[in-house]
């Protein structure tokens, strides 16, 4: 049986390290509580993965939890949500999510929605914390099991890195958002709540490609930002090779680069939406309500 015409949101899906914030979000946070030199901790988790022929991901994971339990107890699971409200953002992050809500809602006449979601391999726990958490529908990230008795993470339940990153695309796409739901089930794209041709990724470098290729070979959209002249080369790059639609400097405000692409995407969307509507209410007249033509 036919339903009414539901596929009317646009989803923006960004990466967090160096796309909305400028640094990885635990230099922000836990490696400051930790007396842990940036530089030395990463250039660790890089020597020990490496001699151990371990996964990256895994093996920074690991060392966290080793040195946060040498910390005494200090960091735990609230700890880290308390730290993430220093995080500093991007220029005009802090008023990007409601301007873009309400050009969305303009332009469309109130007939299509916007949400916004974070895919990081940072960790979840500091991500629940940000200041700009009640403006994402949902955010994915790494997360541990914290033991109940003393507070302190004791292993990984779930890493992301920058390959795993695009089943959350597709949860977003199916509408499973839990995690415990299956995602390899067979769903027609006509029932899929947010079909990737409503979707725009933004993120800021190579360890987001996965993500971009995939939001674009399905038929949605990636942007890449930049912060200085190594990062803009690296968009560049991706721009040279077809992995992005846009590049732009990593500035959020009204009026910049970034805030006319990202619109000039959202203009296309909402015009797709709108033809895929009227198509969809010709062939079935009796399961669309009424709705007005775009004005």
């Amino acid at each position: 049986m036919n339903t009414p015409f539901h596929q009317t949101t646009i989803a923006l899906v960004y990466d967090f390290d160096g796309t909305l914030s400028p640094k990885a979000m635990q230099e922000y946070t836990i490696l400051p509580e930790l007396g842990e030199d940036p530089v030395a901790f990463w250039h660790e988790c890089t020597e020990e993965a490496h001699r151990l022929k371990a996964d990256p991901m895994l093996t920074y994971m690991r060392l966290l939890i080793e040195k946060m339990a040498k910390a005494g107890g200090r960091i735990t699971q609230q700890r880290l949500r308390e730290l993430a409200a220093g995080i500093p953002y991007f220029p005009g992050v802090s008023v990007w999510f409601e301007h873009i809500n309400h050009y969305v809602h303009t332009q469309s006449n109130g007939r299509v929605q916007i949400k916004h979601y974070i895919i990081s391999a940072g960790l979840k726990d500091i991500l629940d914390g940000i200041t700009i958490r009640h403006h994402f529908a949902n955010m994915f990230g790494s997360e541990y099991y914290f033991c109940a008795t003393d507070g302190l993470p004791k292993f990984p339940t779930i890493v992301v890195n920058d390959t795993t990153k695009t089943q959350y695309l597709f949860r977003i796409n199916k509408g499973h958002e839990d995690v415990r739901e299956p995602i390899n089930d067979v769903m027609p794209y006509a029932e899929r709540p947010i079909p990737f041709s409503n979707i725009v990724y933004i993120g800021d470098g190579s360890t987001d490609v996965p993500c971009m290729s995939v939001a674009r070979r399905n038929g949605g959209y990636a942007v890449a930002v930049h912060k200085d002249t190594q990062t803009h080369a690296a968009c560049e790059a991706l721009l040279a090779d077809d992995r992005i639609d846009y590049l732009a400097q990593a500035d959020y405000s009204p009026g910049t680069e970034l805030d006319h692409r990202v619109r000039l995407i959202i203009d296309r969307i909402i015009a797709d939406i709108f033809f895929k509507e009227e198509h969809f209410k010709q062939k079935h007249p009796q399961q669309h309500s009424h709705t007005p033509p775009c004005q």
